[in-house]
């Protein structure tokens, strides 16, 4: 039970903030193809970020009880994937509430 601990409280977490997403129309919901491409890019930039990174003998797998144990290459556990969707995620839904916050501002003092 303790080996998806993790992974569990990532995909939670991602699905918390695809609620948020969904309901205030932050990214996903406001522009899918344009969102998901952003996502797809960031995704993509960190996992080679840290092939690059492994390759070079800078990153090395830990070890913890709360991870699946699960690899999708040598040193990067495919919890590695989750987090880096979740950060992705993460600062795609941070942008789109900064821009509904000032949206708001500026709509309140006009």
């Amino acid at each position: 039970m303790t080996a998806l601990l993790y992974g569990a409280s990532l995909l939670a977490a991602t699905c918390c903030m695809a609620l948020l997403d969904a309901r205030f129309r932050l990214v996903l919901w406001r522009a899918p193809r344009r969102s998901a491409l952003v996502l797809t890019a960031g995704i993509a930039f960190f996992l080679l970020w840290d092939v690059v990174a492994i390759a070079l003998g800078f990153y090395h797998r830990g070890e913890s009880e709360a991870m699946t144990g699960l690899m999708l290459a040598p040193e990067l556990p495919v919890e590695e994937l989750l987090f880096i969707t979740f950060l992705s995620y993460l600062t795609l839904v941070l942008h789109g509430l900064v821009g509904l916050a000032l949206d708001r501002a500026g709509a309140g003092t006009r």
